[in-house]
């Protein structure tokens, strides 16, 4: 089965992992046909087992090891991504230059019930929608950049997470097909 890992902090915090040395680390694991996807912690690679649980804690537990720091895992097949893209809750949003359409993904499932839309204090993050796994996240940019911390996101979602812009995932998608 082919996967996609969806790595935290692997060029955050002063934590830069070269993709070459991801792809080497998930070779050791022993997976086939390993590739990353710019330099995001977007690792493709097939295996044949089926514990999403057990392949996350290996993963995780080799990456924590190798690299001294703890790197939350988020796992997801073809079909998976696929089918959170197309729920896509943005397509009436008009998007200006002042905004970036996200999905969040979680690395376990999202227990936190909430009322939508779910406002930041500050309101810079505007959770959307939420899945068992995923949520759908605008954020507002402030003097041009975007949100600096997720700790709101980490504390409405309870779960280890981390993000990628809607296009991006789109094109990530893409690459994991071929």
């Amino acid at each position: 089965m082919r996967y996609i890992a969806l790595l935290r902090a692997v060029n955050v915090g002063g934590h830069v992992v070269k993709m070459e040395r991801l792809r080497d680390l998930f070779g050791e694991l022993g997976y086939g046909n390993v590739r990353t996807y710019i330099q995001s912690g977007n690792v493709f690679f097939d295996t044949d087992e089926e514990d999403r649980a057990a392949l996350s804690g290996a993963i995780e537990e080799r990456l924590s090891t190798a690299l001294g720091y703890a790197v939350p895992t988020c796992l997801r097949t073809v079909p998976e991504l696929e089918r959170t893209l197309a729920l896509n809750p943005f397509t009436e949003t008009i998007v200006t230059p002042d905004m970036r359409l996200n999905i969040v993904f979680a690395a376990r499932p999202i227990l936190t019930p909430m009322e939508l839309p779910a406002w930041s204090p500050k309101r810079d993050m505007e959770i959307r929608s939420v899945t068992a796994m995923e949520a759908f996240v605008v954020w507002y940019l402030k003097d041009g950049r975007p949100v600096a911390s997720d700790a709101f996101l980490k504390k409405a979602l309870g779960a280890p997470l981390t993000s990628r812009f809607l296009h991006t995932t789109v094109k990530l998608l893409e690459a994991a097909r071929t």
